[in-house]
């Protein structure tokens, strides 16, 4: 999950959803309980919710999950790390050649919500239809990596993808443009998920997908999704998902707010809901309540709150004032405008604990609340003895603006004089990924792996690939060694050797000062009364959706 900016980590509550050290406790339900029957209740912030799993940046453990199944899915287990294991697949995939071609087996007895069986033909038209750009707004993961996906634009001209290979019904083999070892992640994915031609029309095909998963779409009216169990899931053949809830209804147009209030209070559906991560102007009113505090689950470690540098100015081109940057920042007043130490631990590497490959270090050691005369010694010998002017664009949330606040006064001490420039989140998106770069020298942002390996921290943040063009690498760095250095990684198949490459990839990027680390930080979530089985894993520090279910 992509979480461009600190202001939208919970726009779509249920949209959007490792382990290592310096984590907190996952959260876990008081009743472990497991009953059949009822309806869970899941608040949205979108007014619209489109379904399509082209589109979709889901986790694999949240919504497109109770639907839609995928070649392997996340396994999240309290006091055990996240680890990809079998869905629609047998395993979780195999490689004869150090992971450049990887082969899948479906299962046999796997059947749409109409009862056709699931081939592996409309797993690879699924994922075909992904490239389409009427389609946009997915992962890009798999189109960066399968042989001919940079030239591909989807299925609807009658072209298809030759490195997806369908040898019989059964048998997937996916070709790569390179060895990834992380393949096995990405094939978790929401566009891995079958699709039947016949059933297919791009611009409808979001509001009801043909399921594979426990439930079916039965309705969408009177701003909610209804779900509905689906008569042809075999339970035999997805150990992975419990399906407790009878129903599950989105409810669509409900502000955070809102949502945390009426679970705290058990108002209305709140008994048989969930909701978070929870606003930090919510956190004091919720430690204060004895009973919400008791029904609460904290996570974090697998997302990074940071400030890109935008090195492609020439002021921030030069090292030393990027340093000095990082040594000015007040993170300690940083976290207290984030509600505290519940929401954090100050950060000084790119990769966060809970990721394998995570090493604790610090290139430009300085105290929380900053080296304000480290900071002004480097500006004085890059020639900025009298300070800087830069400007921080940021999303205009309220806390997000008191975020900003912080660091600007950390900043005003070391002569480092930062004008804010509030604007909305697609105006953020415009300005840090599609326009030219001259509009910002700061962006105030939050980072969130797409899935539990070090490539999803760092390849999108800091590879030249990603500058411009809608790409994340809002720091605009380019720099040919620490390319280098994300390929090694992503090429290990190994996963000691992985783990060594990445922390090797950390220091690299980090000793060049692109971005300040802020904090790590940790999701607070709530849930009823009447929910069990609520898990919340420190990565992706977002609820398990299909391990839930409810008491009477």
């Amino acid at each position: 999950m992509r979480i461009k900016s600190v202001a939208i980590a919970a726009t779509l509550v249920t949209v959007l959803a490792g382990c290592g050290a310096n984590t907190q406790d996952s959260g876990n339900a008081g009743s472990t309980e497991f009953k059949r029957g009822g309806t869970l209740t899941i608040p949205v912030e979108s007014a619209n919710l489109d379904l399509d799993p082209a589109k979709s940046s889901n986790l694999a453990i949240t919504t497109q999950s109770l639907f839609n199944r995928r070649l392997t899915t996340w396994s999240s287990e309290p006091g055990k790390p996240v680890v990809p294991v079998p869905d629609l697949a047998t395993d979780t995939g195999t490689t004869t050649d150090g992971g450049q071609t990887w082969k899948y087996t479906l299962k046999p007895g796997l059947k749409f919500e109409d009862g056709t069986p699931v081939t592996a033909g409309d797993v690879k038209y699924g994922l075909e239809r992904s490239f389409a750009p009427l389609l946009a707004g997915g992962f890009n993961y798999h189109k960066q990596f399968l042989v001919g996906g940079d030239n591909y634009a989807g299925p609807y001209d009658g072209k298809h993808l030759d490195s997806i290979e369908t040898p019989d019904d059964s048998t997937l083999v996916f070709k790569l443009t390179q060895a990834f070892g992380d393949w096995p992640w990405i094939v978790s994915q929401p566009a891995f998920a079958p699709v039947p031609k016949a059933k297919d029309n791009p611009q409808t095909y979001g509001r009801a997908p043909v399921a594979t998963g426990p439930y079916r779409i039965a309705d969408r009216a009177d701003g909610q999704v209804v779900l509905e169990r689906n008569p042809h899931w075999d339970p035999g053949t997805d150990p992975n998902r419990t399906a407790g809830p009878d129903k599950v209804i989105f409810k669509l147009g409900v502000s955070k707010e809102t949502s945390v209030q009426s679970v705290i209070h058990g108002s209305g559906d709140g008994r048989f809901s969930f909701a978070g991560p929870v606003p930090a102007s919510q956190l004091a009113a919720l430690t204060a309540n004895p009973s919400a505090k008791s029904r609460t689950a904290e996570a974090g470690g697998g997302s990074i709150d940071q400030v890109a540098i935008n090195t492609a100015k020439p002021l921030l081109a030069d090292l030393r004032v990027r340093q000095a940057i990082n040594l000015a920042t007040d993170k300690a007043s940083y976290l207290v405008a984030s509600g505290g130490k519940n929401r954090g631990s100050i950060a000084t590497t790119n990769i966060p604990p809970a990721l394998e490959g995570y090493e604790k270090f610090d290139v430009l050691p300085a105290p929380e609340t900053g080296d304000v005369e480290k900071a002004k010694t480097l500006l004085a010998e890059a020639g900025h003895a009298n300070g800087v002017d830069l400007v921080l664009v940021h999303q205009n949330s309220a806390e997000v603006v008191a975020q900003a606040q912080a660091l600007q006064a950390g900043w005003q001490r070391a002569g480092i004089r930062v004008t804010l420039r509030t604007v909305d989140r697609p105006t953020y998106t415009d300005i840090t990924m599609h326009q030219d770069g001259s509009g910002y020298d700061l962006a105030l942002s939050r980072w969130q792996a797409d899935f539990p390996s070090p490539y999803s921290m760092l390849q999108p943040s800091f590879s030249s690939k990603e500058i411009g063009r809608g790409g994340y690498n809002a720091a605009r760095l380019s720099d040919p060694t620490v390319d280098a250095a994300i390929d090694n990684a992503a090429r290990q198949v190994d996963p000691a050797a992985a783990k060594a490459a990445w922390a090797k990839a950390d220091r690299a990027i980090t000793a060049l000062a692109p971005n300040v680390p802020l904090i790590n930080s940790v999701n607070t979530w709530i849930y009823g009364a009447g929910v069990a089985n609520f898990l919340v894993p420190p990565f992706p520090s977002y609820p398990n959706y299909f391990r839930i279910s409810l008491l009477p």
